[in-house]
């Protein structure tokens, strides 16, 4: 039985914005935003969701700065080898596969989350400042890089099921398109500055160094986290053994007609790309010989696309129907990618509008794809099962990007790295396959949420 209890009110207030008050159809009167803050975002006036909203874009401005700096390291300071960057990457990602359905199981019984996003960001800003120490006393190796990869990929497990709890607890149902676009945006704002500060930050410091950044945003997430004060959905007991309720996600998932074919189309998709991923940065450093600020410069300019994909994501959702969009961004994102193999041989200045081209497009077709989606699969699960769901949503759409990562070092390693990226770029479109003939295609807004007790899943 899904829970009645009536979740609290997250409104707050933008201590930015003058207000005056315009009349409701109940004779109340609600605050009409003037002067700036009539272009500040409604949830953006609602303190928990701005606190929320704050901590993670202090967070991923971070991440950029190690989605660039830890492979730099890998390849120009350690010298790995295709092989070695796909097993770097996969190993960063393991954690998804071991743990994403046991930490679901277990989330769903733990009362306060936040207070866990605390720890593992508290945890992770110590791993990662790890590699700046050992460069500094020089005992800095592809061992240790692995290890740290694995602690912060585990912490981060943790982190981000508990995420989706506190998302549904500072933002409404009916906001949840909207909560999704900003966050997004905030990641896209951060992959078109954080490349080129990161590009800045590996010239002016070396890459291990560079990576203090992202150890401090850490600790920033961590001041806004504290500040939330939003009750998270209350914790109901299920029935049965740790066995079977690991089982009860799986089932819910592999038999919701919604989300099967988006768990599926997405898990195609992250396998292929991460076969990609594993070898991207060695390809562009070695074999397209671009230099480390001209990469995040590059890549930063690119993500343009993913601030206008943020943007346009929920109106494209409006016209086309949230399922449709879903495919749009399928098709997009993947088929943009093509570019960056086409690059090689062609003269400098080509290979950077290349690179440029393709990371628009990337950014543009990822967030029509994920802002939809995460809104589409939040709204069709039910509160009671959302651990164990996101965590078996993880250890397939997660678990999935550690074996393509590794099979990319592999292909890499046995056929060449450039006729790698063209196989498994192909391979990446076949994901849109999985929604034919399904509900998804006819989706025009949010799905209900799906009735457990009549599906017998738990």
């Amino acid at each position: 039985m899904r829970s009645s209890m009536p979740r609290a009110s997250v409104s707050g207030t933008c201590p930015s914005c003058q207000t005056v008050t315009s009349p409701l159809t109940d004779g109340t009167r609600a605050p009409v935003p003037t002067g700036i803050g009539r272009f500040v975002p409604p949830l953006l006036r609602e303190t928990e969701f701005r606190r929320f909203w704050i901590g993670q874009t202090i967070s991923v401005f971070g991440d950029q700065v190690t989605l660039l700096a830890l492979p730099i390291v890998a390849v120009l300071i350690l010298h790995a080898d295709p092989t070695q960057m796909g097993l770097l990457t996969a190993i960063g990602l393991l954690p998804h596969l071991l743990f994403s359905l046991p930490a679901g199981v277990w989330l769903d019984r733990v009362r306060v989350r936040r207070r866990l996003m605390i720890l593992c960001d508290i945890g992770r800003a110590l791993a990662i400042a790890v590699i700046p120490a050992a460069f500094v006393l020089h005992w800095l190796g592809l061992e240790l890089l692995f290890v740290v990869a694995f602690v912060v990929g585990s912490l981060s497990v943790v982190f981000d099921i508990s995420w989706n709890t506190l998302f549904v607890s500072v933002a409404k149902r009916e906001q949840y398109v909207e909560a999704t676009a900003l966050l997004n945006g905030s990641r896209s704002l951060a992959t078109v500055a954080g490349p080129a500060i990161s590009g800045i930050l590996i010239q002016l410091f070396r890459a291990p160094i560079a990576l203090l950044a992202d150890a401090l945003s850490y600790l920033g997430s961590v001041v806004f986290l504290r500040r939330i004060t939003a009750p998270e959905p209350p914790i109901e007991h299920e029935p049965g053994t740790i066995r079977q309720q690991l089982r009860a996600g799986l089932a819910f998932i592999f038999g919701d007609p919604i989300i099967r074919p988006t768990i599926l189309s997405a898990a195609t998709l992250n396998l292929f790309n991460f076969c990609f991923q594993a070898l991207f940065i060695l390809y562009a450093t070695v074999y397209l010989g671009v230099e480390p600020g001209i990469l995040g410069l590059a890549l930063g300019a690119g993500a343009i696309g993913g601030v206008l994909g943020a943007v346009f994501a929920s109106r494209v959702g409006r016209a086309l129907g949230i399922g449709r969009a879903y495919v749009l961004g399928l098709i997009v994102f993947p088929g943009s990618v093509i570019l960056i193999p086409l690059a090689q041989g062609l003269p400098q200045a080509l290979i950077l509008v290349f690179l440029f081209l393709s990371e628009f497009g990337q950014g543009i077709g990822v967030m029509i794809l994920d802002i939809n989606v995460g809104a589409m699969i939040q709204a069709r699960t039910p509160d009671r099962i959302r651990g164990r769901a996101n965590g078996a949503f993880r250890f397939i759409n997660m678990g999935i990007r550690p074996i393509g990562a590794t099979i990319g070092g592999i292909l890499g390693g046995l056929i060449g790295v450039r006729e790698t990226l063209f196989i498994v770029i192909v391979l990446q479109l076949a994901g849109v396959l999985w929604l034919y003939g399904t509900p998804v295609l006819g989706l025009r807004g949010m799905p209900e949420p799906a009735d457990l007790d009549s599906s017998g899943v738990v």
